[in-house]
């Protein structure tokens, strides 16, 4: 057992405090972290993301209770205040003093990391005498301030009860106080002595940044006087040219001496200039006779956008004051200057003829952005007498050309480093377009995507016409050529789109045909991608790239890596997320990179290895007139070295002080604004872990993965706005989409902490290496939202792999074998387990100090992970009993506020299972434990939101939404015979007209629909198509849709397309959390793939109400036992099958049924651990592999049947009648997985008797599972004998494609079912439809180094594409070539090594068609021989590798040789079986090389001859 002390981790840190309001709400609990006394003030609030060290020393928080809205605080401490800058003030501060009363905040980092940190935060505060609280709901307190205006408040540590009768004394209101008088200096003070101009400053809380400004940079003489210095009186006898005027705190009609110099300056003539910031600008206006008033809550933060009403520009400004200048008072010869472009308060007043002016922000910034800081330069330009500049509008914004037709390149099947984030950004632009009115083009042969869905819903549009074609340079003129759009976007369809764009125009064709490319233009693209352009283009305004060199030899290329010195970074130029990219340590690993890359491009980049340094990202904005904002900052959890694809990333930056975030936002505005992007782009920033030193690695001038992770970290849709902005629109003008009233000229507040974490699906690939590094390897990834960083940490773990019910080290199930591989070097080594590795480390007592010296990674990271680890263990050596006994409710929610699940919790403390979680669950909500709903609104509560964009935490007291709670009635399974089930279904059958009461109930409560989790192989973009189309189908009936996700990279949570999105985890805590929360009708679990359909089971037992086929009869179908038990009794033929419940009893059944044998573990997507065993070593090793995948759930073996025909059935069921079906014919036999298949519909070839018996199957089991909702049978047939070979009770991924294909939409007509609504089948007739489409799959392998790209029955591809033609040849050609096949007709050669006889004949009329055809055909030795002797082919021999570096002997030169000397264009390559083997064979190293070096490869014999014939065709 463990004591009291040894759980204080669960304790919360510090003394209880508390704040209380004189509004007479109740008092706000927390903890102290700061001094230990009571403090009183006005409670004020700033939406800033750093620069608490600044804040505080801001003389214009005097006498304030300042609330920090982001809730991560005190992470890089608190730097040294020692260290001077050269006029002797603090380099870090603004002020000699903390000037606030008291800080609030939600959460405190008790650890701190920072290269410039002395001290912690909290010292800071104690030894300054300030209290702090941490545990506050911020947000909250946030939306009371803005709603009650500034309210008194008061700290008190340790605090005794709040009397009933409030004492007058209780609260101090500091505007009753003249706090200017408080914080002005007492006597003059000269900096920058002996600059020759000289300028008086008047302190009124003067920060230190402004005397910075006018002493270092522009050079003048600043005498800095108190605020009641008398100017005309002089007593000084100071020498002034020009007068300031400072920024300060308090009500400026405190000021009457400040105001009675200024009216005797302003009454000087010749007049001197006038320059005032902030109090400044309100004491301006009272000399000049203009009015002041209390602002209800003030403008505190950095992200204020203000109008300069000279140029309409907009600028993004920091800000802190409580009152402003009424604009209406101006007296004549005066006028506004800015106004804020959110409220329209006064920002600026100016004279219309004398250079008097001032600013309501800070341009000094300190902290915030200098965006405005060219006002220095011209207050001091009016004083040096220097003519300023005249200042106009820009004309663009009254010559904006219209559009009536624009065409948008997609970027076509999905890959790795190309996914599903351009469906999102696509469908952003098409929707953003048809507000505009236009007509809008799209080509793009993703037929799984929502953007290629024709929607005519006005909150949904969708192109009005969709090319499903190669998106090819030729194909994309024709579609000009017919279409004549006025305009083409290249920027949202990825690397492919753009480089498609790139080519057009070089070639003049665009220009020649009339077609404006919209946003950035093709030369600022192609600035960007050429290393050397990009670098010249820096060096003119002073900016460096990490050393860097091209080259376009691999001669040239060993030069400069030798000029740079190893190791260095090879990278492909024009490619995408990394593609042709790796480290060389010598010269003979930079030619074999080299070689490689240079068969993805003509030009290769070697750069400065930066490994170690951390890698920032920062996605920009910028219109036509110049207004240019940065809307998120990202910062890798992984040092440099790892390609941001495969990266955690963490948004905004944690560990960046004040100086440095801006620093890089200075420079990614002066970059953006030089190389002239309009619209979207990306700047990746490697910076220095111990100083202030950057370079920057690249800018990506489109929208890219990183955009939509961006727009969904912070609301802000960059893709939409992006496309306004290409059609000549000005931010300023477009309307913040998520508060509806604000401006999109503005840069994002979070309130929260966002995490991506990448997901890999290495294991599924044999020789694959699992290190990463500069090539993108991820498939896909998830994004989690919260308020502490162990809790988005924790979240993203379980998003990325249900699997885990946390971060785990030790119980991850996911290291390597440590006599293997030492827990140091799987750390020291990145790869797709390390993470896991390092928590190992801390779970194992490794110090912080100790990981972070193996692994880089920043300590203030490790920091969090260990508290991870250290709560982990506490609970593991603890009981239930003893854990909560004490402070039950503080411990449980200081678990909950780490992101421990309930389930992991349950575990720890000897409750598994489900039931574990259930008992967890109930204890937690007992203690008083519950989450609450908390918006993103991108301004942090600063504003009211009409938004729908929802996350649950445990950080906060009360949810932003109204909820409407409904219990969870938990049901106990029950044990029924099959007769009783089947009565109960009849009955349930005759009972389901919902009446006309009920159904409006239903739709206000509304559904809940899950969506597909993360991006894998084997499910992608097609799920979140069923996701969308469901969602949409209820908002068309007018059915409140709640939809549940956390893929950053789709469509689902784009917060437009559903009432409610939560961004949130598929777990079955969560669900169930949002279900009672929402009080939902009902659950839609069959539209989003495996992840939902897994919790169909544990979500009905807890009493939430599935929609659509039971959970039950879900089990009956995805339990393999019951399934093939089921299908026994119905007397529906399948392989003959068997449970494992020994090795010794498989391999029995193996010997009885005949090798080969398929090994199939149930609940599992895209064929998870699915083999072909050959043999009986295979079927154990497959065995082993199976039940760790399944983990309790059981493995079948079947016997699988060679040469048969696959068979695609996907339907639509009513109570267990089929409404709608289509029927899919695999071109290649079975034995590759349904997800790698090529697939014809309408089937060409399949006998009439087939198809009978199909529909005959499907029917009975249709039936027999009472299906309501979408389903996917797959058959096979043999001759005229049909087989099941399973039965998927949701939609699969080949229901877009069936959909699109017979115009009608499946899943919509399953929704209507689902809910109960009038489900009218479609009328198909396949006699009318006189075209076939095919779908063709597409992959990654170039990425999967060592992978072999051979197809089995585990899925391999990552996305797919379709073409339609007249016959099944011309869509099979058109698909191949979308899947970036090319044809051979570089050299028109063609190698050939077919290893079984049997398929040698049955490619012979291919072979001879290829010889006919004037192909040169090449052979390996058997192959050839056979060709010669039995066809006279005249096929060249060439000999089969023996290992990966044979080119061959004294009789000729090796297949390997050629292919990687480019003197073969296609390999056509038939291995024996339909397994992988382990061992490297020569036809493996053929294959792979292929891969490698860019030749195209066939592996399937279907394939090859369909391919053969194709090419015969034409």
């Amino acid at each position: 057992m463990v004591s009291d002390n040894a759980s204080c981790c669960l304790d919360m840190k510090g003394d209880l405090a508390s704040l209380t309001l004189q509004d007479g709400s109740s008092s706000l609990q927390g903890r102290s972290f700061g001094a230990n006394l009571s403090a009183s003030g006005e409670v004020v609030f700033n939406t800033g993301m750093v620069g608490y060290p600044e804040a505080l020393t801001d003389p214009s928080y005097r006498g304030q209770i300042l609330v920090l809205t982001y809730p991560l605080i005190g992470n890089y401490g608190v730097p040294d205040e020692s260290v001077t800058d050269e006029l002797g003030l603090p380099l870090y501060f603004e002020s000699k003093d903390i000037h606030i009363t008291g800080l609030i905040v939600s959460s405190y980092s008790w650890e701190h990391s920072h290269w410039t940190a002395q001290r912690s935060l909290g010292d800071w505060l104690t030894k300054n005498g300030v209290p702090g609280i941490y545990g506050v709901d911020t947000r909250a307190l946030t939306k009371k301030l803005r709603e009650y205006g500034s309210i008194l408040g008061r700290i008190d540590v340790s605090p005794k009860d709040v009397p009933q009768s409030i004492p007058s004394d209780f609260f101090s209101d500091p505007n009753k106080r003249n706090l200017v008088a408080e914080v002005s200096i007492k006597q003059v003070t000269i900096y920058g002595q002996g600059n020759g101009t000289k300028i008086v400053a008047y302190d009124c809380g003067i920060k230190f940044n402004i005397i910075r400004y006018l002493v270092q940079t522009h050079k003048v003489e600043v005498a800095v006087v108190p605020f009641d210095y008398d100017l005309e009186a002089n007593p000084n006898n100071l020498e002034w040219e020009g007068l300031f005027i400072s920024n300060g705190p308090g009500d400026p009609t405190m000021c009457p001496q400040t105001i009675k110099s200024i009216k005797y300056a302003l009454a000087l003539d010749p007049p001197k200039p006038i320059f005032g910031i902030c109090l400044g600008n309100q004491l301006l206006a009272l000399a000049a006779g203009a009015k002041t008033y209390k602002l209800k809550y003030g403008n505190r933060g950095m992200n204020q956008p203000c109008i300069d009403l000279r140029t309409g520009r907009c600028y993004i400004t920091p800000q802190n004051h409580g009152f402003a200048v009424d604009s209406k008072s101006l007296p004549s010869m005066w006028k506004p200057l800015f106004i804020n472009a959110n409220d329209s308060s006064n920002e600026g007043i100016i004279h219309t003829n004398k250079p008097f002016f001032s600013v309501q922000f800070h341009p000094e910034a300190s902290g915030g952005p200098f965006d405005t800081a060219f006002l220095f330069t011209k207050f001091v330009g009016h004083v040096e007498k220097i003519p300023q500049p005249i200042v106009l509008q820009n004309e663009n914004g009254y010559i904006r050309k219209t559009y009536k037709k624009v065409l948008v390149v997609g970027s076509g099947g999905l890959s790795i480093g190309q996914a599903g984030e351009f469906d999102y950004s696509g469908s952003q632009c098409i929707k953003a377009l048809k507000e505009e009115g236009i007509e809008v083009i799209l080509i793009n042969p993703n037929i799984a995507t929502v953007q290629t869905s024709q929607e005519k819903a006005s909150y949904s549009q969708g192109a009005d016409k969709v090319y499903f074609l190669p998106i090819k340079p030729d194909i994309v003129m024709d579609i000009i050529e017919k279409e004549k759009p006025d305009g083409i976007i290249v920027s949202m369809g990825g690397q492919t789109a753009l480089n498609i764009g790139v080519q057009l125009w070089n070639s003049g064709k665009l220009q020649g045909a009339g077609v404006e490319v919209l946003g950035t233009q093709i030369p600022v693209i192609e600035a960007t991608e050429d290393r050397e352009i990009f670098s010249e283009k820096l060096k003119e305004i002073n900016e460096t790239i990490a050393l860097s060199y091209s080259a376009t030899t691999i001669e040239e290329a060993v030069t400069n890596a030798n000029k740079i010195g190893y190791p260095v970074l090879v990278r492909a130029a024009f490619a995408l997320g990394g593609l042709g990219s790796g480290f060389a340590d010598n010269d003979q690993e930079l030619k074999e990179l080299a070689a490689k890359a240079f068969s993805c491009s003509s030009q290769i980049l070697i750069d400065q290895d930066l490994r170690g340094w951390k890698e920032l990202e920062y996605e920009v904005v910028r219109d036509c007139n110049d207004n240019c904002i940065t809307v998120c900052n990202m910062e890798n959890f992984d040092p440099l070295g790892i390609h941001t694809g495969d990266s955690i990333v963490v948004a905004p930056s944690q560990t960046l002080s004040n100086r440095e975030y801006f620093m890089l936002r200075t420079t990614a505005l002066k970059v953006v604004r030089h190389l002239g992007v309009v619209g979207e782009c990306n700047i990746q920033y490697a910076l220095h872990p111990e100083s202030e030193r950057y370079c920057i690695i690249e800018v990506n001038a489109r929208l890219s993965r990183s955009s939509a992770l961006a727009s969904k970290a912070t609301g802000y849709p960059l893709a939409y706005v992006a496309t306004k902005l290409s059609l000549g629109k000005d931010l300023p003008s477009i309307r913040n989409s998520v508060t509806k009233t604000t401006t999109a000229c503005f840069e994002p507040s979070l309130d929260y902490c966002v995490l991506k974490m990448p997901r890999w699906d290495l294991k599924k690939f044999q020789r694959v290496s699992n290190k990463l590094g500069s090539s993108m390897l991820s498939v896909g990834e998830v994004m989690a939202i919260g308020r502490t960083f162990e809790e988005v940490m924790q979240k993203a773990c379980r998003m990325v792999n249900p699997a885990l019910d946390g971060l785990e080290g030790r119980d991850s199930n996911l290291l390597p074998c440590e006599k293997i591989t030492p827990l140091e070097e799987q750390m020291r080594k990145p790869t797709d387990t390390r993470l896991f590795a390092v928590q190992a480390a801390l779970e194992d007592g490794w110090t912080v100090e100790k990981v972070h010296s193996v692994t880089k990674i920043d300590k203030w990271f490790l920091s969090k992970l260990k508290n991870i680890a250290e709560m982990r263990n506490t609970c593991k050596k603890s009981s239930l009993s003893e854990l909560f006994k004490v402070n039950g409710h503080e411990r449980m929610r200081s678990l909950k506020l780490a992101g421990f699940s309930d389930k992991q919790i349950g575990r720890y403390l000897g409750k598994h299972g489900f039931h574990g979680e259930s008992q967890i669950r109930a204890i937690r909500k007992d203690l008083g434990v519950i989450p609450c709903v908390k918006q993103i609104d991108t301004l942090a509560a600063e504003f009211p939101a009409h938004t729908n964009y929802l996350y649950m935490t445990y950080a906060g007291d009360c949810s932003d939404v109204k909820e409407t709670p409904q219990k969870c009635v938990s049901r106990k399974p029950l044990n029924k015979s099959a007769s009783s089930v089947e009565f109960e279904k009849r009955v349930r059958v005759m009972s389901e007209q919902i009446s006309e009461e009920k159904l409006k109930s239903f739709k206000e409560r509304g559904v809940m629909v899950l969506g597909c989790g993360a991006y894998c192989i084997g499910s992608s973009v097609e799920f979140d198509w069923c996701a969308v189309s469901a969602v949409r189908q209820l908002r068309r009936d007018g059915i409140k849709s709640v939809i549940v996700n956390y893929n950053p990279e789709t469509v689902s949570t784009d917060y437009d397309e559903s009432d409610r999105l939560y961004f949130e985890e598929l777990s079955l805590e969560r669900t169930l959390d949002i279900y009672e929360k929402e009080g939902v009708g009902g659950i839609i679990v069959s539209v989003g793939g495996q992840i939902p359909n897994n919790i169909a089971g544990p979500l009905a037992d807890s009493g939430a109400h599935i929609l659509g086929t039971s959970a039950r009869d879900i089990e009956r179908a995805e339990d393999r036992r019951q399934f093939s038990d089921l299908l026994d009794k119905m007397g529906i033929d399948q392989p003959a099958w068997s449970v494992l419940t020994s090795k010794k009893e498989a391999t029995e059944f193996a010997d009885d049924v005949g090798f080969p044998v398929l090994v199939r573990p149930s609940f599992v997507l895209s064929g998870a651990a699915m083999r072909v065993a050959s043999n009986e070593s295979e079927l154990k090793n497959f065995l082993d592999l199976a039940a760790d995948v399944a983990a309790d759930k059981p493995v079948v073996v079947t016997k699988f049947i060679l040469g048969a025909k696959e068979i695609e059935f996907d339907a639509v069921a009513n109570n267990g009648e089929i409404l709608n079906y289509a029927i899919g014919e695999h071109l290649e036999n079975a034995g590759v997985h349904s997800g790698d298949a090529t697939v014809i519909l309408p089937a060409q070839k399949l006998y009439v008797n087939t198809i009978r018996h199909v529909k005959k199957y499907a029917s009975a089991i249709a039936k027999s599972l009472n299906i309501t909702g979408p389903f996917n049978i797959q058959f096979m047939a043999k001759g005229n004998q049909v087989q099941v070979i399973e039965c998927n009770l949701r939609a699969s991924r080949t229901f877009p494609f069936v959909s699109k294909t017979l115009k009608h939409n499946f899943i919509s007509l399953a929704t209507r079912a689902m809910c109960k609504l009038p489900a009218k089948p479609y009328r198909i007739s396949l006699l009318d439809i006189d075209y076939v489409c095919v779908k063709a799959p597409m992959f990654s392998f170039t990425r999967l180094r060592g992978a072999d790209p051979s197809l089995g029955v585990e899925m391999s591809s990552t996305g797919e594409v379709a073409c339609f033609g007249e016959d099944a040849y011309e869509a099979f050609l058109q698909a191949l070539l979308a899947a970036n096949f090319k044809l051979p007709t570089k050299n028109r050669t063609i190698l050939i090594s077919i290893a079984s006889k049997e398929f040698r004949v049955e490619f012979a009329s291919g072979a001879c068609i290829l010889k006919k055809l004037g192909y040169k055909l090449y052979g390996t030795p058997g192959t050839a021989e056979f060709y010669n002797e039995a066809y006279n082919l005249g096929v060249i021999s060439l000999s089969k590798p023996l290992h990966e570096e044979d080119e061959g002997n004294d009789f000729g030169p090796s297949a390997l040789k050629e292919i990687r000397d480019g003197k073969i264009d296609l390999l056509i390559n038939i291995s024996e079986g339909t397994t992988h083997s382990a061992e490297i064979t020569s036809g493996y190293i053929m294959r792979r090389a292929a891969v490698d070096f860019d030749v195209s490869l066939v592996t399937n014999i279907k394939c090859a001859d369909y391919l053969a014939e194709c090419l015969n065709r034409g």
